[in-house]
This record gives structure tokens, sequence and C-alpha cells, in this order.
């Protein structure tokens, strides 16, 4: 019988794997991370602060403002509606037109909008508010239509959530073809949620893209983004940071899914490479808080 020959595990590995190395090598990367975390700190830093040197209004830009509404009265009355009026007076009440849904809500909504409404007309501003009775559970008891329903079991029908809410922004949207007709037009499409936010600074750029921030602060510079040269610019809503919001339509810049909703958010390297850089985000298709649209 020949004699057992122990395996023996290679010295290198042996050596490179020794307690002193593992502490060298996690130091390494220790003062690698904090090195590489200020850079990013650096980079962003830099962009706010260019940012705000070139968010500035030298010339008119006409906005068409559009939004839903559903049981907001809290965030309407603690700051959603100052954002508008802010926001109204930033771009000048001769440029903006205000539109805006609500929806069968069972809170005081309606009186939030209705005070809204009061400031606008004080200043002057263009403005369709619509305070609707019928609410989504009314429409759910009534008979389904031949469009926007899917049937969920036999003989069950279900009212689906995308058609729904296109066809309540449709509506919002309906003063700017109105106001087409008789001769008015608009740069711009905003698109506000039910998300605060103030008349700040961003740096948006490319086709679609999102804003990198942690607050929905950036309406000025996303009205200006690369004079227009994209399909949509959109805010990244941040209900309950660090996790960002809504997930449903943010796409990568090549169409994936988001990875995590914290960082590193996307698959995609450019997308997660620009956050890094404190650049644009490059996305293939978003609406997050706010949404931005050529008119």
């Amino acid at each position: 019988m020949r004699p057992k020959i122990l395996a023996r595990r290679p010295r290198i590995f042996g050596s490179f794997l020794s307690r002193s190395n593992l502490t060298k090598l996690s130091l390494a990367v220790l003062i690698w991370t904090l090195l590489e975390a200020h850079v990013i700190y650096y980079r962003i830093a830099r962009a706010d602060r260019e940012a705000r040197a070139h968010a500035v209004l030298h010339e008119p830009i006409r906005v068409f403002i559009a939004s839903l509404h559903w049981n907001n009265e809290k965030i309407l009355r603690n700051g959603w509606n100052k954002g508008v009026v802010d926001l109204v007076n930033t771009l000048g009440h001769d440029n903006v037109f205000v539109s805006v849904y609500e929806s069968g809500s069972w809170d005081k909504s309606k009186d939030a909008l209705r005070e809204l409404d009061q400031e606008l007309g004080r200043i002057g501003v263009g403005r369709k508010i619509v305070l609707e009775e019928t609410t989504h559970a009314d429409l759910i008891k009534g008979p389904p239509e031949k469009e926007g329903w899917i049937e969920v079991s036999e003989g069950a029908m279900a009212l689906r959530r995308i058609p729904y809410l296109s066809k309540l922004r449709n509506i919002s949207l309906q003063p700017l073809l109105e106001l087409a007709a008789n001769g008015t037009s608009f740069h711009y499409v905003l698109f506000l949620g039910d998300v605060f936010f103030t008349v700040g600074f961003c740096s948006l750029s490319k086709r679609v893209v999102i804003s990198n921030t942690l607050q929905v602060e950036d309406i000025i510079t996303l009205l200006k983004t690369n004079n227009g040269h994209y399909a949509a610019a959109c805010s990244l809503d941040f209900s309950k940071p660090p996790l960002f919001y809504d997930t449903f339509a943010l796409r990568d810049v090549h169409g994936h899914e988001h990875v995590t909703q914290t960082w590193p958010y996307f698959r995609a390297s450019k997308s997660r490479s620009a956050i890094l850089h404190g650049k644009p985000v490059p996305v293939s298709s978003c609406w997050n808080g706010i949404g931005r649209f050529p008119s």
C-alpha cells in the first residue's frame, strides 16, 4: 500500500491569506472607499454650483403646468400650493397656465385646491382646476367599459391602473388643446406629481434623463435642460430617503429595470457612472415626481 500523501496549500496562498495581509487589504479597501466617496462628493457639489450659476431665466419661458391629485390635502397645504405659486411668480404669470384635476378625494383636498385657485386668481394666472366627485371606487362599482378593463377571473373585471391614470392625465391636458386652438402655445409641459418641491436648481441633459439629487427642487434647470434635446426629463422622487420611490416606469439607458432602490440603482454602467460624476443620468423612460416634455 502506498503511503497517503496529504494535499498541501501552496505557500504563496498561505502567505497572501495571512492575518497581516488581510488586515492591510481591508485597510486599503477602506482608504480607497473613503477617497472615492470624497471625490464623488466633490463632483456632485461642483455640479450643484454650476447648476446654480446657470439656473437663471434670461428670456421668458412659457409653461403649461398639469397635475393630478387624490387625497393630498397634507401635501397641498404643507408646500405644494406654495411651490406652484412661487414657480408661477418666477416664470411670470403671463407665461403660465395651471391645469389641475382632482378625482374624488375624501379628505379636504378640494378645499386646499380652492385656496390655490383663489391665490392664482389673485395674481392673474390662467388656470383650470377641476374638482371631481366621482371616485375610483365609484368606477369600480359601475359597469365595466369597453376599454381600460381586464378580466381577472371568470366573470370578474378589474379597472386597469395605467389606462385609468392616462385618462385622468389626458383630462388635465385638455386645456392645452383648447388654448392651442385659440393660438396660445407653450414651450414646455411640466407635469407635477403629488410631491414637495421648491423652485431651485438641477442639472439634467441628454434625451431622457433623471436628476440625481435627493430632493425634487430642480424646476428651473429642469425646464432649461440641454435646450430641450431629449424626449423627457424627470426628477427623482425620494419618498422615503434613501429609497427612491417610483420604480414602475423608470428604466436605465439600456431599458433595464432598477437593480436596487438605493445605490447602485441601475444595471447599466453608463447610468451609474453619470451619478458618480455628478452628471445627468441618461435613462430610457421615467415618470418620477416631476416630468418635463417639449410642447
